[in-house]
This record gives C-alpha cells, sequence and structure tokens, in this order.
C-alpha cells in the first residue's frame, strides 16, 4: 500500500559551509538535517506538518533515528534527498536515502520513526491516530 509514489518526495539542497568541518566534510550530525528537510516536505504533501499535527491535538517526537554514511558528502556538493513514508498504522517510519546530483550515487541511508502523542495529556498513542490516516487518504 505504501510503495505508492504519493508516499515519498525528494527535495534537493547544496551542503553549506556551515554543516562541514576543518576538512570540508559534513559534520554527522548534520544529516538529520537533511532527514527534516525531506520529511517536512513529505508530510507537506499531506498537509499534515508540524503546525498541522500540534492543530490536530497530537505531538510526534522522533523516538528513534538511524544513520548509515556510505561516502562523505562535502562543501558546496548537490544532493538530492528522497523521504518515504514505510510505516503509519502504530508509528510513523520514514526512511531516507541521499544521493549525489552529479553521479546519481547514493551516499547515505537512514531512517527516523515517531510516535504520536496526545498534547497535554503526554499520553502515547499505540496506534496512529485517524487524522493521520485521513490526511494520507488511506483506511486504517
Amino acid at each position: 500500500m505504501l510503495n505508492d509514489p504519493r508516499f515519498s518526495t525528494e527535495v534537493e539542497l547544496t551542503v553549506p559551509f556551515h554543516d562541514v568541518d576543518a576538512m570540508g566534510v559534513v559534520w554527522h550530525g548534520n544529516y538529520f538535517r537533511y532527514f527534516e528537510v525531506a520529511r517536512e516536505a513529505l508530510l507537506a504533501k499531506f498537509n499534515y506538518g508540524y503546525r498541522e499535527m500540534k492543530a490536530s491535538g497530537y505531538l510526534w517526537p522522533v523516538v528513534d533515528t538511524r544513520v548509515k554514511y556510505r561516502s562523505a558528502l562535502t562543501f558546496e556538493q548537490r544532493i538530492r534527498v528522497r523521504a518515504t513514508l514505510e510505516e503509519v498504522e502504530n508509528r510513523l517510519r520514514i526512511s531516507y536515502q541521499i544521493f549525489d546530483v552529479q553521479s546519481g550515487r547514493r551516499t547515505t541511508t537512514g531512517y527516523t520513526i515517531q510516535v504520536a502523542v496526545a498534547e497535554g495529556e503526554h499520553a502515547l498513542s499505540f496506534v496512529s491516530p485517524a487524522i493521520l490516516f485521513e490526511r494520507l487518504g488511506i483506511q486504517p
């Protein structure tokens, strides 16, 4: 069901100087920022970005994440970040791939997992709320 291209998006970025170390290589923690940019673009496709999440009464904190560095990114490198929605039933799992625009070579993979938390109650929802399915246009 989630193999549908509607559940994936890509953004292109240029690695800025402030993201690299003295050797011109992207500092490892900045990859999560690139994931975040793609995740925001993906969620915006469904009108369920962070403002809409909060307005619906749910917070969606990241509770687990992973990144695998296949090859280094460098200053001024043009990259394409793909975010794909993989799971929605009990959590929001989004996978990421980063590609070098010039060569098309995949440089990085990873994922994030977010869970719904009812705002005000700070209660973890063990199933994703109906609003998520509604915005995605799928049946739970």
